[in-house]
């Protein structure tokens, strides 16, 4: 199947074409029909699969072939994401796939001036892609007003109730006109996000894209046992045995980040950090040097990567594993994207072996070790049995708010 067979224009194939994809997804082959007919969706897919063009596309489709145009600070289509870095991502995917179309779109999040987003929305806007608590605050300024609104998105909606968002889903679903078309992705149907959809999208297609195909096919994953105080060591050998050309690392605090930032550069590597007491204006810095090859090792924490579109990423390394399990599956689809083959390493001390159980017990395998000479620790990590039992859903956390996140 191609992109023309679902039935999207001219100016968006060729937009599409532009940016060198070929085959649509799977999320998108099942996606982008229900979308252009009108229904409401609710979809669970992972971290890349395309998920963002799969919502992007159609809608441009739509709004570029009917509809009036939007008025001074009313907007068409409202596009809510979790984070700065999600948000400015979907914006990129939004004006990329609509440069051959007369729309108007614009992104608004928290850590930049308020003053500019208010001066673009007086033009009104077709696509508006906002944070909640940023949307709020324009709202509270007559900034942005929703008598116009024809689609509201919410994407990564699981990750907008873990940190706390719900009562500012609340407070925006009662400002919004009931009468719309609404689109729901996430990344799993929890009990928190099924209660969620039931107030939020009427009759919808439900959609969802096995995550094992994004784990296990297309990303090879293993597990290097070590001391948490020999983790750096480790990876610094690793690094010098076998260099890439660029490495996504994870860490578990800011901290963390910034220490092994450190002691990369000292070892001759060229590395930067990505995390919340960053600048919004340094966090886009780096991450443009990254993508573009100046610096070869970026480390982010979970919060601040969110979002990352990074293309031909050869490897994602776990040097601390992440707090939730669910964040391993994100984490680790910024590789292995669009056919390609990725890798995926994780460095784990005794302490996070029942972090790394929950892991296996969510893909459904038992990850491959790998023991290095040197580094072997003083009691061998524990054995894995797979686990394959139900996870009992947790209760969303209580509300904080998008300007204090702390990741």
């Amino acid at each position: 199947m191609t992109f023309s067979d679902l039935k999207l224009s001219e100016p968006l194939i060729k937009a599409v074409k532009a940016r060198k994809y070929d085959d649509p997804s799977p999320i998108q082959i099942e996606t982008i029909p229900a979308i252009l007919s009108g229904r409401d969706v609710l979809a669970a897919s992972q971290t890349g699969t395309g998920k963002t063009a799969a919502y992007t596309l159609p809608i441009l489709d739509l709004l570029s072939s009917k509809g009036n145009r939007a008025i001074s600070n009313h907007v068409r289509t409202l596009i809510l994401a979790p984070t700065r870095e999600l948000a400015a991502q979907i914006y990129d995917s939004v004006v990329n796939y609509g440069r051959f179309l007369d729309l108007k779109s614009t992104v608004a999040y928290g850590g930049m001036k308020i003053n500019p987003q208010m001066i673009r929305m007086t033009k009104g806007m077709d696509i508006l892609v906002a944070t909640p608590g940023r949307l709020l605050d324009l709202y509270r300024q007559n900034a942005v007003k929703f008598e116009q609104l024809e689609i509201l998105v919410l994407d990564e909606a699981d990750r907008m109730l873990n940190l706390g968002f719900s009562e500012e889903i609340s407070e925006i679903l009662k400002l919004i006109p009931s009468k719309r078309q609404t689109l729901m992705f996430t990344a799993t149907f929890s009990d928190e996000v099924k209660s969620l959809a039931s107030g939020l999208v009427k009759n919808p297609i439900e959609i969802s894209i096995n995550p094992q195909e994004i784990t296990v096919d297309s990303i090879s994953q293993w597990v290097y046992p070590v001391d948490k105080m020999k983790k750096t060591a480790l990876f610094i050998q690793l690094l010098k045995r076998k260099p890439n050309d660029r490495v996504l690392v994870f860490t578990k605090t800011k901290n963390r980040a910034d220490h092994l930032v450190q002691k990369l550069e000292k070892a001759g590597f060229s590395a930067v950090a990505i995390h919340g007491d960053k600048s919004q204006g340094n966090r886009t810095r780096s991450l443009e040097e990254f993508k573009s090859g100046i610096v070869s090792i970026l480390v982010a924490t979970d919060l601040a990567a969110r979002g990352l579109d990074i293309d031909g990423l050869p490897l994602v390394v776990n040097f601390d594993l992440p707090h939730l399990k669910e964040d391993y599956i994100h984490r680790i689809g910024r590789t292995g994207r669009a056919g390609a083959v990725g890798q995926a390493i994780s460095f784990v001390s005794d302490d996070e072996f029942l972090k790394l159980k929950d892991i296996e017990r969510l893909t459904k395998q038992v990850i491959d070790r790998i023991v290095i000479p040197g580094f072997e620790l003083e009691t061998p990590l524990r054995e894995s049995k797979l686990d394959v039992r139900p996870f009992k859903p947790k209760k969303p956390k209580k509300n904080k708010k998008e300007n204090n996140l702390k990741d």
